[in-house]
């Protein structure tokens, strides 16, 4: 593996092949620690990263002000990709979907101050409503890409016939949806949809919200405020059919003389170089393992052996509870 740049999309710009997703840094995972926060994005920037990946509902509007912080003196060096469209109130997870054309204009105007810039590099629909026609947002998207305003679109957890139907009114840059080594959902279409297209594919949550690591075995020693504690896949039976799957993965990072992150993170850039894995830390110290990726190399046989010891569907139990799957493969 090398540190070779990825491009996004058909834009003309190219990225450090690992992104940093900020969202941890804000809210869903326990306690913050805003001064680590902004030791782990300095940390990142000096170590080649480029892309940072927040959203305006992580920590309402919160993420997006820390990284507002953090570009003051530094925006010219950094890729922001933000999100709009899922709407919740304070202190709660329920949530509903807007992707109404005055909703879009607000939610950006509302994400440029917070994040102190006149433009957001790579502007994704975080989820997608039923009741508002794909065409008709990107077509105010698209607007706001001759404004000046966001520089690319990108789509969030979208069916292949969503991506096509949006791509046809104005290109997608990039498609962002939860792919690692238990869920591997993507190879079922859109990985080749975003071959065919020219669009890149962020992969989210890249080590299974940490389990893939091998160090959440136990969810109830989770901090007060981490949702992982009623996350489907971390909860009693299917936790524990789970387990076999952060052991095969610590069995082959073995094999290969690196971490578990390392190991799981390696394999998705092996996918393709339109595959650009976003792992979320706010701690300096995971980010450097994290990073540590680039330098482990898989060879074909490795490729075979992982793909066929975790095949697509192998984890217990959805990636959501019914509420977070709200828009997830619209």
């Amino acid at each position: 593996m090398s540190t070779e740049k990825r491009p996004i999309g058909r834009t003309g710009r190219e990225i450090f092949p690992i992104g940093l997703g900020c969202m941890g840094m804000s809210e869903f995972y326990g306690p913050t620690d805003e001064a680590e926060s902004l030791r782990t994005l300095e940390a990142a920037l000096e170590a080649g990263v480029e892309t940072f990946d927040t959203a305006d509902i992580y920590g309402f509007g919160e993420n997006e002000r820390l990284l507002g912080r953090f570009l003051r003196g530094r925006r010219q060096r950094v890729h922001v990709a933000s999100k709009f469209g899922i709407v919740r109130k304070p202190g709660a997870y329920e949530r509903r979907i807007d992707n109404s054309p005055a909703y879009i204009r607000s939610a950006c105007e509302a994400s440029l101050e917070r994040l102190g810039t006149d433009r957001i590099d790579l502007y994704y629909m975080h989820r997608i409503a039923e009741d508002t026609p794909i065409e008709a947002s990107i077509g105010t998207l698209a607007r706001l890409v001759d404004e000046g305003k966001i520089g690319a679109i990108g789509l969030c957890e979208v069916s292949t016939a969503t991506l096509r139907r949006a791509h046809a009114v104005h290109p997608i840059a990039a498609v962002q949806s939860e792919y690692s080594l238990w869920t591997r959902d993507p190879e079922g279409g859109m990985l080749q949809a975003c071959r065919e297209l020219g669009v890149s594919f962020f992969a989210y949550s890249p080590l299974g919200r940490g389990f893939l690591t091998g160090r959440v075995a136990d969810p109830g020693q989770l901090a007060e405020g981490d949702f992982r504690k009623s996350n489907p896949r971390f909860q009693g039976e299917n936790l524990a059919r789970n387990q076999a799957i952060a052991d095969a993965v610590r069995r082959f990072a073995v094999e290969k003389a690196c971490t578990p992150a390392q190991l799981a993170i390696a394999w998705l850039l092996a996918q393709g170089p339109e595959v650009i894995p976003i792992p979320g830390t706010k701690r300096v110290a995971w980010l450097k393992e994290n990073l540590g990726a680039v330098d482990v190399s898989l060879n074909a046989d490795d490729l075979a052996r992982i793909s066929a010891a975790l095949p697509p569907g192998i984890a217990a139990g959805e990636r959501y509870t019914a509420e977070g799957m709200k828009g997830v493969n619209a």
